[in-house]
């Protein structure tokens, strides 16, 4: 199986945790602790998700050289990216400036820290695993 299907694989699955993740802040943070609390906590269960994921997938990786690596967080980002732009534009119907507004860190959302996550997850992983 080839690299880029393997990070497709575990980008999916990252996606599927970030689509829980909002599910659980919607309907249970929110409510218990308020959107100013719940969007930043999300944000960061959200990072340490991507982290744990990349953590337990990246031996299946099967690569030796720190660049595969990058090049692999470079891919996640610009698939999450094109995800968030096209999602939110064309299936949830948001204008670009709604859509621009999850980099916005005054207002909680710590997605741009997710995404330096999924960036310098692989190698941080690959480090952490020692399989780098």
């Amino acid at each position: 199986m080839s690299i880029a299907i393997k990070a497709i694989g575990i980008w999916i699955v990252m996606l599927m945790a970030a689509i829980i993740n909002g599910i659980v802040r919607e309907k249970i943070l929110t409510p218990a602790i308020g959107f100013d609390l719940a969007l930043p906590i999300s944000g960061l269960i959200l990072a340490i998700l991507v982290l744990l994921i990349v953590w337990i997938f990246v031996p299946f990786i099967k690569v030796k050289q720190a660049k595969h690596y990058f090049t692999i967080g470079f891919f996640w980002l610009g698939l999450t990216l094109a995800f968030e732009f096209i999602f939110g534009r064309y299936i949830l119907d948001k204008s670009w400036q709604e859509i621009c507004e999850i980099f916005n860190i005054k207002n909680g959302d710590l997605f741009s820290i997710v995404l330096i996550m999924m960036l310098f997850s692989p190698w941080l992983a690959a480090k952490l695993r020692g399989v780098l």
